[in-house]
């Protein structure tokens, strides 16, 4: 993630991710406890893993789906937003899960363990990393710290939002369905669009994947323009 698409999510933002995720995204626990299921299903017998969780600012539901599933596993957990980081941790100690965490504040770069990880969980990342060089180098520097045939979990937004306006409506609906006015419905909706850059279609996100390394993806899971694929590097 970029600074300018890190700055998004300030202290305001992070305050009240947890809410704002889950009616943004139908079924957002439904995709991270599937991502764990996934991320297990491929390392069958994988006492060990150590898993690099990209953008694991927020409510941290893939740490501790994965963590609770697996719990033998390490995690290192990267975010360049501080405050979104914060929360991360403070859920993450609730959970009882923080000592098997290392946290980073910062970006991909600053890791150094090349080559090191046995698998990568990125959610909810790519969609706000703008332009498709800025896509791919994230997606390299990804590979590049993973073993090969290290499985990858992708979740997020794909296809332009101005693409399907059914599926726009649909998602102002659902922030109606929970209890948001005209005025709050629109501030929303132009907060989703708000320095968001979707890949332009499932084939693009296959293409940026096979371009930094990776195999075909498979699709898992989806919900209006949101999608979660597995794939592993090659």
């Amino acid at each position: 993630m970029t600074e300018n698409s890190a700055s998004k999510f300030d202290n305001s933002r992070a305050g009240e991710y947890a809410r704002q995720s889950r009616i943004a995204l139908a079924g957002y626990d439904a995709c991270h406890e599937l991502s764990a299921c996934m991320l297990a299903a491929s390392l069958p017998g994988t006492k060990q893993a150590k898993i690099l969780v990209v953008g694991a600012g927020g409510t941290a539901g893939e740490i501790i789906t994965a963590a609770r599933l697996e719990p033998t596993w390490t995690f290192v957990a990267v975010d360049p937003s501080p405050a979104m980081l914060d929360v991360a941790r403070e859920n993450l100690v609730e959970a009882g899960i923080a000592p098997r965490v290392a946290f980073v504040s910062g970006h991909l770069a600053d890791i150094r363990d090349d080559g090191g990880f046995d698998a990568a969980i990125m959610i909810g990342v790519l969609h706000h990393i703008p332009g498709n060089a800025a896509k791919h180098c994230v997606l390299q520097q990804l590979s590049d710290r993973l073993r090969p045939g290290a499985p990858l979990i992708l979740a997020g937004n794909y296809r332009p939002y101005s693409s399907e306006p059914m599926l726009m409506t649909a998602w102002a609906q659902r922030w109606r369905m929970h209890g948001a006015g005209p005025d709050e419905i629109e501030a929303k909706m132009g907060r989703i669009l708000q320095g968001a850059e979707p890949p332009e279609s499932e084939e693009a996100v296959a293409n940026l994947l096979a371009n930094a390394g990776f195999g075909a993806p498979l699709r898992f899971f989806s919900s209006l323009f949101w999608g979660a694929w597995i794939t592993q590097r090659a």
